[in-house]
């Protein structure tokens, strides 16, 4: 038997382990509820009333934020009294069932292919493409607390035959790496932020170079989406050897390429902030009850929704350079970077409540059942004001005049991953629990799993 063969028949008994251990707990939990539907119906609703709770004081300031964090506090202190005043046999049933259900969904994400390891041992996607001739790698040595000094990279470039260019204050990036791309280099590579990355891949596609992306910024969200190990800064310069390629579309403003997001409102006002660079969560967490209280303005930005209604007002718009997942759990990243569409997500609280309503929403997992929140994807997508409009584009605080024009570049760029990437980002290998029953029982059937690169 070859080693492929084995390895499909591991994932195959797996899979098949899976969906017994699976179907053996919804038995033992369907008898636990019929023994003692009152216990498991309170403790229910201790779970809901801490999660609306802790979302409410998340929302609210003074007063507000203290009951409802009071509020929260005791709902755990008494789910957790009743978990121990329990008898021993349904406590123990209870923690069997949680070990049951982590060992199930370990081996179904082994017969899936979805984890980190085995999607290292795989063949990343993409074109194989040989070694650079003449590769330049950019940095930004502040970036990422510094990550680029840190890691040497000057260093590992010399080592590797690739031609390191440091960027410093006071110089004009853009044109830099547009003069130096024009020397002769056939790769260009960055190792910084995502809004340096976004410079890098403008010149790279009017040249119709390939370009590298090296995660030395400070959230490295780009890199997070092609599938590369975000801590693995050295190993990303992988990709001037042999390497695959892919396209990635590029979005643009009123002129200016983002490779992530641009976001209007509430999220403008955080990262415009000064202390939101040194403290971010406790900036976001100090703003979050004013900007999305009961008595919040919305922002003048008016738009026009997927219905072809005009909107005039809201807390929050993202418009992101393809859609992100449909999930909160692939929220954070977007399947795909070359569907040649932006991805548009607006959120308008023009209710009393409505922060807390969409918080619930958010909390369940489908926060498309709010009705101020809409998402979408489009080609083209525009927004107006009385005023300049403060935007967060890649992380970074401008102000542009309206209105504001988004739309795909028609050129893409091209992007050399190193052949050890994983090639996906979470929201690609994140099935959801209907597509993963699916795909699981193909696997058990003989069928590979698949999932978009």
């Amino acid at each position: 038997m070859s080693d492929s063969s084995r390895t499909a028949l591991r994932h195959r008994l797996a899979a098949i382990a899976a969906l017994a251990v699976l179907v053996v707990v919804v038995i033992v939990t369907v008898v636990t509820i019929l023994d003692e539907p009152l216990r498991v119906v309170a403790q229910g609703a201790l779970l809901v009333g801490f999660g609306a709770a802790a979302w409410f004081a998340l929302t609210r300031a003074g007063k507000s934020r203290a009951v409802a964090a009071t509020v929260a506090v005791a709902a755990l202190v008494v789910l957790f009294a009743s978990a121990v005043s329990a008898d021993g046999p349904v406590v123990a049933s209870m923690i069997a069932r949680i070990v049951a259900l982590a060992g199930a969904l370990s081996l179904a994400r082994y017969a899936l292919g979805t984890t980190t390891t085995a999607l290292s041992q795989a063949e990343t996607p993409g074109t194989p493409v040989p070694p650079a001739a003449r590769g330049v790698l950019f940095m930004n040595l502040k970036s990422g607390g510094g990550k680029a000094e840190s890691n040497h990279l000057v260093d590992e470039c010399e080592k590797r035959g690739i031609e390191p260019v440091v960027l410093e204050a006071g110089m004009d990036w853009l044109a830099t790496i547009r003069e130096k791309a024009k020397s002769g280099v056939d790769v260009l590579g960055m190792a910084g932020g995502d809004g340096s990355q976004a410079m890098v891949g403008t010149v790279a596609a009017e040249l119709g170079l390939p370009m590298v992306v090296v995660p030395a910024g400070t959230r490295n969200h780009l890199a997070l989406d092609l599938g590369l190990d975000r801590d693995d800064v050295v190993g990303a310069l992988d990709a001037y050897g042999e390497a695959v390629e892919r396209t990635m579309d590029l979005a643009d403003v009123n002129g200016s390429v983002f490779v992530n997001n641009v976001s209007l409102g509430l999220y403008a006002a955080v990262v415009r902030s000064p202390e939101y660079r040194d403290a971010k969560v406790d900036t976001t967490l100090a703003i979050l009850p004013q900007a999305l209280g009961p008595d919040a303005e919305p922002f003048d930005l008016r738009f026009t929704g997927p219905d072809g209604v005009e909107h005039r007002g809201a807390h929050v718009i993202q418009i992101s350079n393809n859609p992100y997942g449909s999930t909160v759990a692939t929220q954070t990243s977007r399947p795909r970077l070359d569907t040649h569409e932006l991805g548009v997500a607006s959120l308008v609280l023009d209710k009393p409540g409505g922060a807390a309503a969409f918080l619930a929403c958010l909390a369940t997992g489908d926060p498309t059942r709010f009705e101020g929140f809409t998402s979408w994807s489009t080609p083209t997508f525009a927004v107006t004001a009385d005023d300049p409009i403060e935007i967060g584009l890649d992380g970074e605080t401008r102000v542009m005049d309206p209105p504001l024009h988004f739309s795909i570049r028609p050129v893409p760029v091209r992007v050399r991953l190193p052949t050890h990437a994983i090639g996906y980002s979470p929201a690609a290998r994140s099935l959801g629990w209907r597509e993963s029953l699916r795909q699981l029982w193909g696997v058990v059937l003989g069928h590979p799993s698949t999932f978009d690169a």
